[in-house]
């Protein structure tokens, strides 16, 4: 079969600026076809040791070069990934499954915004002084890069959510180790093509493939590695916890969500029907902000079930690189099987499904028979204790239960152990304030969903994390504060 591995594509790790070969490999598979596409490295503990090393010896002339310089190559790289657009999103289809409409117009756009942002809001950042007359004293604060930073992303929106965290690392002056997921890392890989091009000196960013339990557990036990940032499961974060406490590492650990949405008898359902199925559905349902628990008042309910199970029903699903397909294949067989056993166990429990697993038939084209492809799901008659209602299922399924009243849905909102996002559609003001203020929810969208301002926090509560990122809180956290008081 040497003939066969040929035509697959491998991946390197980028270390110090070169592309390094592994002494072991795992498939990566194209989740539209079933098939192995992709040979990724399966680093441990040295080639984690390398791009330490690596990193840390390019911190004192990264960490030295001025905001404005950093700033400019972080414009040069956003410039180079987005001229190479169109090649970035056909690789982050195929890799992941999403549609190629999504990549193009939201994961690659979203991953130049990222340079670009905090290129820009860099060059902003002020540090605060206090003077003590009594004392003749002033104090004021200075920030500086913090060192090697680890950086954790995942699969289900890889490029943009790994340049979420390499953007702000490198533009506050510190240098990166960063894991992709070992399922979607083609895009990383290409973007290690241009970092040179842009400027970006060796040893800055080092980019080293594998699994959670080898790559990812040699990163966060590293002693050299002051931070992590990591996006994904809340039981990888405890694993992380943990295996950063000898070390008082500093964490930014933004998990899953159970994400209400909260529909209003006086909610505009012209506007809120599309966006709940975006928000269910989009990315196949693989985005820790979808909204799976949508609560509707009583008095609209059957309305607002007809016409959202009618549109559920409207959505394509099948092959990633159609343009009329709406719904692209889940990343892996063991999720989509874990995905399917959410919506067994509610119909073991007594709900209905209404629409999509089960309940209707999915016709794929030819080449994507193999696939991991799902219907847009949609269950009914399902308790708040169910565990339909209580865990991430992270797929193309939502929940739609009555409610009375605002006191009640909020308590049932908040009734889950995370607390990441919440969407509440209504046209009365005063309501949508005293909501938003009551829900544990990091962030809350009103009569909209997914719609982000780069300079606002962002992150959750309870279960979905810990800290924030954003502008401000970004530069936080990848900057270590000093506050220095001079008598006069």
């Amino acid at each position: 079969t040497m003939a066969h591995s040929k035509a697959l594509l491998v991946l390197e790790n980028f270390i110090a600026g070169k592309f390094v070969p592994c002494s072991s490999y795992i498939d990566s598979y194209n989740p539209s076809t079933g098939d192995v596409y992709c040979r990724v490295p399966d680093s441990g503990k040295e080639e984690v040791e390398a791009a330490v090393k690596a990193a840390k010896a390019a911190f004192p002339i990264w960490s030295s070069k001025s905001p404005l310089e950093r700033s400019q190559i972080l414009n040069k790289l956003a410039d180079l990934i987005e001229h190479d657009l169109e090649a970035f999103a056909q690789a982050e289809s195929k890799d992941q499954g999403k549609t190629i409409t999504f990549a193009r117009t939201v994961d690659i756009p979203r991953a130049v915004y990222n340079f670009r942002f905090f290129a820009s809001s860099i060059l902003h950042h002020t540090t605060e002084c206090t003077e003590m007359a009594t004392m003749g004293c002033v104090h004021y604060t200075s920030r500086a890069p913090v060192g090697v930073a680890g950086l954790i992303s995942p699969w289900n929106l890889p490029l943009y959510l790994l340049t979420w965290k390499i953007a702000p690392a490198i533009a506050c002056g510190n240098t990166v180790v960063a894991k992709p997921s070992e399922m979607t890392s083609v895009t990383a890989w290409m973007m290690c093509k241009l970092l040179e091009k842009a400027g970006v000196p060796h040893g800055v960013v080092n980019i080293v493939f594998g699994t959670g339990p080898r790559a990812g557990e040699a990163l966060v036990c590293h002693p050299d590695v002051l931070l992590i940032s990591f996006t994904g499961s809340t039981m990888t974060a405890q694993r992380i916890m943990e295996k950063s406490a000898p070390h008082c590492k500093r964490l930014s650990l933004e998990l899953g969500g159970k994400n209400p949405a909260i529909v209003f008898d006086d909610a505009d359902l012209s506007q809120c029907i599309p966006t709940t199925l975006r928000s269910s559905f989009a990315n196949q349902g693989e985005i820790c902000l979808c909204t799976s628990r949508i609560f509707v008042q009583r008095g609209i309910y059957s309305e607002f079930l007809k016409k959202f199970v009618a549109e559920a029903k409207k959505w394509k699903v099948g092959n990633p690189s159609d343009p009329a397909v709406n719904m692209g294949a889940l990343i892996s067989k063991e999720h989509l099987e874990k995905v399917r056993s959410y919506v067994k166990k509610a119909q073991a429990e007594g709900a209905r499904v209404l629409c999509g697993e089960g309940v209707d038939s999915l016709t794929l084209p030819p080449g994507n028979q193999k696939g991991y492809f799902m219907l847009p799901t949609v269950i009914v008659e399902v308790k708040d204790e169910s565990c339909c209602m209580q865990e991430e299922i992270f797929g193309p399924v939502t929940c739609v239960v009555a409610f009375d009243t605002e006191e009640e849905v909020i308590e049932r909102a908040n009734s889950v152990k995370y607390g990441l996002a919440a969407t509440v559609w209504s046209s009365n003001v005063g309501r949508v304030h005293r909501v938003a203020q009551r829900l544990q929810s990091g962030l809350v969208w009103t009569n909209c969903w997914l719609v982000r301002d780069l300079n606002l926090p962002f992150g959750g509560m309870k279960a979905s994390g810990i800290g924030r990122e954003g502008a401000k809180d970004s530069y936080e956290f990848f900057t270590e504060v000093k506050t220095i008081t001079i008598k006069h």
